[in-house]
C-alpha cells in the first residue's frame, strides 16, 4: 500500500506551462526555421489585416497565421482547397494553449525545387556581370515607337495599349506575341525579342504579362530569355507579375516594373505633363524672343547714336575742342616744366654749397697744406721743421712743424 508524501507536491500554473512550451518551441531550431505543406482550410482575412487559415492533410490540421506586415507579399496563392508550402516558426497562442506556425512566406506546393533552380541560375548569371546596374542604359524620354513582348490574348496587353493610349497616345506600337507560359513560351519569347531588334525606330521594349505562380512564370527565368534581354540592342522595361513578383528577367532588363501596367507608365511620359513642358517651354522662347527683340533695339539706338558722333561736322567740333586742351595742356605743361627745372637748380646749388670745402671752412675747420699743395690727412705725412699753408675761411696762415707730431689717442 502506498503511503502518503510527507512534503508537499509542487505544481505550475497554466500559464508558466504554456511559456515554458512555448521558449522550448522557439528555441528549437527545427521549428524556428521550418516548411510545411498542406492543403488551405478554414481562410479568414478579419479588417486587421491579418490572414488566419488551417493546414491540413489527411491525418492532421495546423493552424497558420500571417502579420499585416507579411500578408500583401504572400496572399496570392492563398486559396481554400489550394496545396502549398508554408515558411515560418512554430510557436504557442497563450490563450488557447494551442500551437500554430507564424507564418512569413507561401509558395506553391512542388515550387522548392524551382525556386533553388532560379536561385542557381540567378547567381551564375550574376556572377557573369548579366545584372550588373552598370550595364544599365536610360530609356528615352519620349519615345516615337515602342516594341511590346506579351500573349496577344492577355488582358496584360489591353492594360498596356489603354495606359499608353491614355498616357501618350502619339506613341506607335509594335506587337510581337509570343506564348508567356508554357514549353514553348521561351522560344517565342526570344523570337519576339530579336524581332524587336530589326525592327527599324523602336526605341523601347516592353517584355510583360499577368501574375501567376512561380511555375506560371518560370519562362521568365529561363536562362536563354533572360540572355537576349541582356543582349538586346534595345533598352528594356520588365513588367512581368504582380509587385512581389520578381523573375530574372527582372534583373537582366534595363528598368523593373512592379505590373505590366507601370511598365507602360514608366515607358512614355503623361500626355498631361508633355502639354505643361510645351507651355513652360512656349512662354521660355516667347522670354526670350523678347529679350532678343530688346537687344537688337538697344544696339540699333547704340549704331545711331555713334552714327551721329563720327559725323564730319560733329568730328571737327571734337577736334576744335581736343585743339584747345592740347594747348592748355601744352602751356601748363611748359610752365611746370619750368618750375621744375627752377626747383631742381636751387636744389643742386645749395648741395653744391654744402659739399663746397670753403663752406666747411665757414664752420672754423681749417685745411693743412704741404708746400706743393698737397693736403695733410695724417700726422704720418708731417716731419718736424716741415713748412705748411693753413687755410682758414678767410686767407691762409703760414706755418712750421715745431715738433714731433702727437698721435691722437681716439685715432687708435
Amino acid at each position: 500500500m502506498l503511503q502518503p508524501s510527507l512534503l508537499p507536491v509542487t505544481s505550475i500554473t497554466v500559464s508558466d506551462l504554456t511559456r515554458y512550451l512555448r521558449e522550448w518551441m522557439e528555441s528549437d531550431e527545427l521549428l524556428r526555421d521550418i516548411w510545411v505543406q498542406g492543403e488551405v482550410s478554414n481562410l479568414s482575412r478579419p479588417a486587421s489585416g491579418h490572414i488566419y487559415f488551417t493546414l491540413k492533410d489527411q491525418n492532421s490540421a495546423l493552424k497558420c497565421v500571417i502579420w499585416r506586415t507579411s500578408a500583401g507579399r504572400n496572399s496570392a496563392n492563398l486559396q481554400i482547397g489550394a496545396a502549398i508550402e508554408a515558411h515560418g516558426y512554430i510557436s504557442i497562442y497563450d490563450r488557447d494553449g494551442s500551437y500554430q506556425l507564424y507564418v512569413d512566406t507561401v509558395r506553391m506546393a512542388g515550387e522548392g525545387s524551382l525556386y533553388l533552380e532560379f536561385l542557381r541560375l540567378k547567381a551564375k548569371l550574376e556572377a557573369e556581370g548579366l545584372f550588373d546596374p552598370a550595364r544599365k542604359r536610360p530609356l528615352p524620354e519620349v519615345p516615337a515607337k515602342i516594341g511590346i513582348v506579351t500573349s496577344p490574348t492577355g488582358a496584360a496587353l489591353q492594360d498596356m495599349l489603354n495606359t499608353l493610349r491614355r498616357r501618350y497616345p502619339l506613341v506607335e506600337v509594335v506587337i510581337a506575341p509570343a506564348a508567356v507560359q508554357g514549353d514553348q513560351a521561351p522560344a517565342e519569347l526570344i523570337s519576339a525579342i530579336e524581332r524587336l531588334n530589326r525592327e527599324p525606330g523602336v526605341e523601347v521594349i516592353l517584355i510583360a504579362r499577368g501574375g501567376g505562380s512561380l511555375e506560371d512564370l518560370w519562362a521568365f527565368n529561363d536562362e536563354r530569355v533572360v540572355r537576349a534581354v541582356a543582349d538586346s540592342r534595345i533598352p528594356t522595361i520588365s513588367g512581368v507579375g504582380h509587385e512581389t513578383d520578381f523573375t530574372l528577367t527582372d534583373f537582366a532588363a534595363d528598368l523593373r516594373a512592379p505590373t505590366p501596367t507601370a511598365a507602360a507608365e514608366l515607358a512614355v511620359p503623361d500626355q498631361a505633363d508633355v502639354k505643361d513642358r510645351l507651355t513652360v517651354t512656349t512662354k521660355h522662347l516667347g522670354d526670350a524672343l523678347a529679350a532678343i527683340t530688346r537687344g537688337y533695339r538697344m544696339e540699333l539706338s547704340e549704331a545711331i547714336h555713334n552714327l551721329v558722333q563720327v559725323s564730319p561736322l560733329m568730328r571737327v567740333r571734337s577736334d576744335r575742342q581736343r585743339l584747345d586742351e592740347l594747348n592748355g595742356r601744352s602751356l601748363t605743361a611748359v610752365l611746370h616744366f619750368i618750375q621744375m627745372s627752377k626747383a631742381r637748380t636751387r636744389g643742386i646749388e645749395q648741395k653744391l654749397g654744402s659739399l663746397s670745402p670753403y663752406a666747411v671752412l665757414q664752420r672754423g675747420y681749417a685745411i693743412v697744406t704741404r708746400t706743393g699743395g698737397e693736403i695733410v690727412h695724417t700726422i704720418n705725412q708731417t716731419f718736424q721743421d716741415d713748412k705748411l699753408d693753413v687755410r682758414v675761411s678767410d686767407g691762409i696762415i703760414p706755418a712750421r712743424v715745431s715738433g714731433e707730431p702727437v698721435r691722437d689717442i681716439r685715432g687708435d
